[in-house]
């Protein structure tokens, strides 16, 4: 008995800690507190974490402070809000993006709250040293109210759901951040940064029976699974990927591509197509640059991921996966029919502009090839258009594209590009053929462990 009591107080000492992150928030040895990559483009990017822990029931608080606005002085003069941070609660299965979907309730240092994308005023500005207090009330009948202190003044109820609404689920701690260091007090602090409001438990000092642990990560290598998209622009890709994330929740997926970069870049909830002053080509590049590095990252992560480029060659294809042996390697081909394939490349120029130059696309078509199941690939599954059907409209891509001949500046062949130079360089957005060449040096090297373990 006396060893069980040991046990679980050891137990509650452990929990809860920083758990599931983004690939570019690094997160401290203690796991109480992290800090996202700034370099280059990354300083563009929210970086989320959420803890292992989550509650249902009771009065329950954290706290987190700003330990520091990293400098990031190669960010324009014209980036609104380069260090920001939002704080709050969301489900296990929310996206790391805090306050943009249902259920993912977030403070923003901005002076705002936002839940679903819906943003609104609250409280007031916070940053640098500040220290923000964050409660959760489920004894409020079948209401569950959450609100924050602000160095320890009360700033109210910023939020408010129902029981039935949650349907059992649990609220996990949660933070996202952008250019900021920042550090969490669950309650393994010997002395608060600030008392808790009356009523209140910090969330570490309650029974591990009163607390719901989060999804755990793969516990393996072999366990890990990675999809590898093939196809052409504007085919799919990312609509299949995304829909399979969300279908395969227990998953966690990791989708890495340009798009899911973009979104990290969202400025109030917005894309930065709507609301970028700068030239998008430049952003664009910084974009890749940020995928090529958290795709290097991934191979040493026991995660599952989805690689949302076109990877239509089959070099680029055997290169992108041998950092990954030991996982599960799937490639998923999305090959429409070729009328389906021009109402969706037509469609998604009208809503988006067109981000890849028809000659981009014609050399892709005329190097197209179909993977198949081999040494870097143990399986290859088609959808829409199976494999016989898909490779005899390959064919007229193939001869589609060869007819058309090289493009006209610099042949389109960017093999030995990495961006470093100018130019428009968005075909490399979406094939990548260099995609790890070339280092990046960084505030901590690696990048954040999502799940503990990963990085071994």
């Amino acid at each position: 008995m006396a060893f069980c009591i040991q046990l679980q107080t050891h137990l509650n000492f452990l929990f809860p800690l920083l758990d599931n992150c983004d690939l570019h928030f690094k997160v401290s040895r203690d796991r109480y507190s992290g800090y996202p990559l700034t370099i280059e483009g990354f300083a563009y990017l929210w970086a989320g974490a959420r803890a292992t822990h989550g509650v249902t029931q009771g009065r329950v608080c954290y706290e987190m402070k700003i330990n520091e606005e990293i400098p990031v002085k190669h960010l324009p003069s014209t980036e609104p809000d380069p260090h920001v941070v939002r704080i709050g609660w969301s489900l296990n299965h929310s996206s790391t993006q805090l306050g943009e979907e249902p259920f993912s309730f977030g403070y923003g240092g901005t002076g705002k709250k936002s839940v679903d994308c819906k943003f609104a005023d609250f409280g007031e500005k916070f940053g640098e040293s500040d220290v923000i207090g964050c409660y959760v009330d489920f004894e409020n009948g079948d209401e569950v109210e959450m609100g924050y202190t602000k160095n320890g003044v009360q700033l109210g109820v910023a939020f408010r759901t129902t029981k039935e609404a949650l349907a059992g689920r649990a609220l996990f701690p949660h933070v996202l951040v952008k250019n900021c260091a920042v550090e969490f007090n669950f309650g393994q602090k010997g002395e608060p940064y600030f008392p808790p409001q009356e009523g209140y438990t910090f969330i570490h000092n309650l029974d591990l029976k009163d607390k719901i642990r989060g999804t755990k990560g793969p516990a393996s290598k072999s366990e890990c699974e990675i999809l590898m998209m093939v196809g052409l622009p504007a085919c799919g890709k990312t609509t299949w990927a995304v829909k399979h994330a969300k279908e395969n929740p227990e998953k966690k997926y990791n989708i890495l591509g340009t798009n899911a970069i973009m979104d990290k870049m969202k400025v109030m909830g917005l894309r930065r197509q709507r609301n970028y002053a700068g030239r998008w080509d430049v952003l664009i590049q910084q974009a890749t640059m940020c995928l090529n590095r958290l795709i290097e990252i991934a191979a040493r992560k026991r995660r599952n991921y989805i690689l949302d480029q076109t990877n239509v060659y089959g070099s680029a294809r055997r290169r992108k996966m041998r950092p990954f042996e030991g996982f599960q390697r799937k490639a998923i081909v999305i090959f429409p029919t070729d009328e389906d394939f021009k109402e969706r490349t037509l469609k998604q120029t009208n809503e988006q502009g067109k981000d890849v130059p028809d000659h981009a696309v014609l050399e892709m078509k005329a190097n197209f090839t179909l993977p198949k199941p081999c040494e870097y690939l143990e399986e290859v599954t088609f959808i829409e258009v199976q494999q016989d059907e898909a490779e005899k409209l390959l064919k007229q891509y193939n001869e589609e594209g060869r007819k058309a001949g090289p493009p006209p500046e610099k042949r389109f062949d960017n093999r030995q590009s990495s961006f470093r130079g100018r130019g428009s360089g968005n075909f490399q957005r979406y094939d990548n053929r260099d995609s790890y060449r070339g280092g990046f040096q960084n505030r901590s090297g690696d990048g954040g462990s999502g799940y503990r373990g990963g990085e071994k």
